[in-house]
């Protein structure tokens, strides 16, 4: 059994989708960031940084956070969704997640989002950022259903960032092979699953 301390932010998500494609046994406990639940002193022992998601693994008694981390650990585990055969650009990828679409939008999450009108500077590079990561997706994705050579953990660490693409005040059909993999992948049973374990319930945002 595992532990999972989350909540529903693309990070976290991440996390829970795998665990539901893995089909592992799992127990989602909300870790509420808004009411900095992420503090407390017994979910610091697991997670140093104060942050989510996190896990605890039962079998193997081993905590691990970051989720890049947990994905890694999950994928080894499981044997499954880190192919042998692909597995570097598999990872090139991920890393790609880890790099630039998760510090990116999640800065745009702040400027266009969270706290607009803060300065037409910082927003406007944001928005060029942002677009920039949608269009290497794009480019990347033509005639291509994955990432990766496979459905993989590439795959489910960026798609919750993108789920997110109101946010990023972007039209999803700007980006057409974006917009396809993103739909083809909000289909999985594992992932619809995943998207919600806590928190209130939302549903996958979606576009024609």
């Amino acid at each position: 059994m595992i532990d999972l301390y989350t909540w529903p932010t693309p990070n976290g998500r991440k996390i829970s989708i795998l665990l539901e494609e893995l089909n592992a046994q799992y127990n989602a406990i909300p870790i509420d960031i808004g009411n900095n639940e992420q503090f407390q002193k017994e979910f610091t022992k697991i997670s140093p940084s104060n942050k989510i998601p996190a896990i605890f693994d039962h079998e193997t008694q081993t905590s691990i956070f970051e989720s890049g981390a947990i994905m890694l650990y999950l994928a080894d585990k499981y044997d499954k969704f880190l192919p042998k055969k692909s597995y570097w650009i598999t990872m090139e990828w991920f890393m790609f997640q880890l790099t630039q679409v998760g510090p990116i939008l999640g800065q745009a999450h702040q400027f266009l989002f969270y706290h607009p009108g803060q300065g037409e500077f910082v927003e406007n590079k944001y928005i060029d950022y942002t677009k920039r990561i949608y269009e290497t997706l794009n480019t990347r994705l033509e005639q291509r259903k994955y990432l990766g050579d496979e459905f993989s953990i590439a795959d489910m660490a960026t798609w919750p960032w993108i789920a997110r693409f109101e946010r990023h005040k972007i039209d999803l059909n700007t980006y057409p092979e974006v917009l396809r993999w993103y739909h083809s992948i909000a289909k999985r049973p594992g992932v619809q699953k995943g998207y919600n374990v806590v928190g209130e319930f939302e549903k996958i945002p979606l576009t024609q």
